[in-house]
C-alpha cells in the first residue's frame, strides 16, 4: 500500500478519531489524500497534518421533507463524478471512509473503479450515509460487536485514540482552565463539537447545586456561550477546546456528555466515570439512545434521559459518580479499547493487498 484516499466529514466526530490513523499512514511513508466537502469542519481539522485536501460537492441526506432534498438528489451524480475524477488522479490502492455525507460519492466512485473501501462505523446502528455505502465496501470496522450492519467483512476494531488524549495531564489541564484548587473535584460537561442546547440549559440551572462541592467546566459549543454566566467562582465556560482536550479530560473527575459513540469510547478507554444524557428521539435518529442503552446494560455508564431530568436529579447523579469512580471494564466483553489504530491499519493493508492481487 503506497497511496490511500481518506474521506469523511460533516462533524468533528467523523474526522478527529481518524487523525491517529492518518499519522500512522504518513509515518509508514504512505501518500495520503483527504477528500472532504467545501464548507465542512474537516478541512480545518485536517490542515495541521499537511496532506493534500480535495473538496467535492456534498449534499445532505435529510430524513425529513425539504425541497433541498430534491436539489441534493440531482446533485449526487455531480458529486460522484467529482469523486471519480479525484480517485482517477490520485490512483489509491484503497479508500478509507469514516462516514458522513461527503463519503457516499467517494465510496460509490471507488466501487466504480473497483478500488476496495474500508469503512468505519462508530455507532451501534450505522448512520444513513454508511448504510447506503454498505453494499459498496469491502470491510466495515466497528466499535461494538453488536453493531447492526450486514457487510462482506465486519471487524471489531474500536476507535483510534488521539495522542493528546492518551498523554493528557491533569496538572496542565487545571492550569489551562485556571482552576488551581486541586482538592476540589472537577465536573466536565460537553455535548460534542456542535454543543447541546438542552444539556447547556440543564447545567446552567444546576450550577447553584453543583458549585458548592466541585468545579464545573462547561464546553457549550461554538456560538452557545452565555456571557451572563461568567464570573462565577469554580465555573469555566468555553465554546470549544482543541489541542488541550486531552489535558481537560485528564483533569476531570466526572464527565457528563451526550451519547455519541466516539465520546463513549474515549471515556471508557480513559476510565473516566460518566453520565450519558443521549439526544432525544425527537431531534435525532435514535443512535445515541441505543449507544447509551447498550453501555448501561453492560454496567459501564450511568444514563439518564434529558426529558424530566431536573437540576436536583442531575446533582444527585454527579454525587453518586464521585463516590464510585471505578468503571467495571469486565462487563465490556468484546468491546475493544486498545490497538485500534493498528487493527484498522491491518484491514487497510489486507484490502490493498487483495486489490493488487486482483490487478495481476
Amino acid at each position: 500500500m503506497d497511496r490511500i484516499v481518506v474521506t469523511g466529514g460533516g462533524s468533528a466526530g467523523h474526522v478527529l478519531p481518524i487523525i491517529p490513523l492518518i499519522e500512522k499512514l504518513i509515518g509508514k511513508g504512505i501518500t495520503v489524500h483527504y477528500v472532504g466537502s467545501h464548507a465542512g469542519i474537516e478541512r480545518e481539522l485536517i490542515s495541521p497534518l499537511n496532506i493534500e485536501y480535495r473538496a467535492i460537492r456534498a449534499g445532505k441526506l435529510r430524513r425529513y421533507f425539504s425541497y433541498r432534498n430534491l436539489i441534493d438528489f440531482f446533485g449526487i451524480p455531480v458529486s460522484v463524478l467529482q469523486a471519480y475524477l479525484v480517485l482517477r488522479e490520485c490512483s489509491p490502492n484503497v479508500v478509507f471512509s469514516k462516514g458522513g455525507y461527503v463519503a457516499f460519492p467517494v465510496v460509490v466512485a471507488a466501487w466504480i473503479l473497483r478500488i476496495p473501501v474500508v469503512a468505519h462505523e462508530s455507532d451501534l446502528t450505522p448512520g444513513l450515509a454508511n448504510r447506503l455505502c454498505l453494499k459498496f465496501i469491502e470491510t466495515l470496522c466497528v466499535n461494538f460487536p453488536e453493531t447492526k450492519a450486514q457487510a462482506k467483512r465486519k471487524v471489531v476494531t474500536g476507535i483510534p485514540l488521539r495522542r493528546e488524549l492518551v498523554e493528557g495531564d491533569r496538572t496542565r489541564g487545571r492550569d489551562y482552565l485556571g482552576l488551581a484548587d486541586v482538592e476540589r473535584p472537577l465536573l466536565l460537561v460537553f455535548g460534542g463539537s456542535l454543543g447541546a442546547h438542552g444539556l447547556n440549559l440543564l447545567l446552567r440551572a444546576s450550577l447553584p447545586l453543583l458549585l458548592p462541592f466541585l468545579d464545573v467546566v462547561h464546553i457549550c459549543g461554538r456560538g452557545k456561550a452565555d456571557p451572563t454566566m461568567n464570573g462565577q467562582q469554580g465555573y469555566v465556560q468555553k465554546e470549544f477546546v482543541s489541542k488541550e482536550w486531552g489535558d481537560v479530560l485528564a483533569a476531570a473527575d466526572v464527565v457528563v456528555s451526550r451519547a455519541g459513540a466516539n465520546s463513549i469510547y474515549e471515556l471508557i478507554a480513559l476510565g473516566i466515570p460518566h453520565l450519558l444524557v443521549p439526544l432525544p428521539l425527537a431531534v435525532s435518529r435514535g443512535d445515541q439512545l441505543e449507544n447509551a442503552a447498550l453501555m448501561q446494560h453492560k454496567g459501564v455508564s450511568m444514563v439518564r434521559q434529558e426529558e424530566g431530568l431536573t437540576p436536583s436529579e442531575f446533582s444527585k447523579c454527579v454525587k453518586e459518580l464521585l463516590k464510585d469512580k471505578i468503571i467495571n471494564r469486565d462487563q465490556l466483553g468484546e468491546f475493544s479499547t486498545s490497538n485500534s489504530t493498528d487493527k484498522i491499519f491491518g484491514e487497510l493493508v489486507r484490502a490493498s493487498q487483495k486489490y493488487k492481487n486482483e490487478l495481476h
